[in-house]
């Protein structure tokens, strides 16, 4: 993992910055969505990622199908990942304009340990689209009621979401068996 400096405040996980883009219409394979996913980096301490993320564009600037992933180190942002596969995800969509600083308070949250469910937290996802924005975090046991429920109550707090705002908790196994998909099967908006 990344070496820290003497002064910085180590946060209680490292954490890896993924990205990714893809041509919206096509059938996405695990093996094409693989090498369509770029390590941005891993940082240890609260100083580098403010390094990484002041340099990074904001999600409301992306274009097209973006992705933003941020997930413990040693995690892919994928369902296969022994981490992810018996797990799940809270999924907001947002309207335009909100996908900057709701994906900053996400991960802020995340990083400050604000979730208090343990190991349970995976990482996050911002996906960008053409008529909405979508933020996820995923965890790890998709069956444990009292963690998934605690996430969800954290989210709606530290997202200061509006009252309309629909929440929506999707297990990887149903992502995975999602019809009309080519090959094995992946959600990805």
């Amino acid at each position: 993992g990344p070496h820290m400096l003497e002064a910085e405040h180590p946060l209680q996980y490292n954490y890896t910055f993924w990205y990714s883009r893809r041509t919206p219409g096509r059938p996405t394979s695990s093996q094409s969505y693989e090498q369509n996913i770029k390590q941005i980096g891993t940082f240890a301490s609260v100083e580098q990622f403010w390094r990484f993320y002041s340099h990074m564009v904001r999600p409301g600037d992306l274009t097209g199908h973006s992705d933003f992933h941020l997930f413990k180190e040693g995690i892919k942002p994928m369902w296969e990942d022994d981490a992810n596969k018996n797990g799940g995800k809270w999924i907001i969509r947002l309207r335009k304009g909100l996908a900057s600083r709701c994906w900053e308070n996400l991960i802020l949250a995340m990083l400050g340990e604000q979730f208090m469910v343990g190991e349970e937290i995976c990482g996050a996802v911002v996906s960008v689209r053409f008529q909405e924005d979508i933020i996820s975090i995923w965890n790890k046991t998709a069956s444990d009621q009292a963690t998934t429920a605690r996430i969800r109550d954290t989210l709606r707090r530290v997202l200061n979401l509006p009252p309309n705002t629909i929440m929506e908790y999707k297990t990887h196994t149903d992502s995975i068996k999602m019809p009309g998909r080519l090959g094995p099967q992946r959600l990805l908006f």
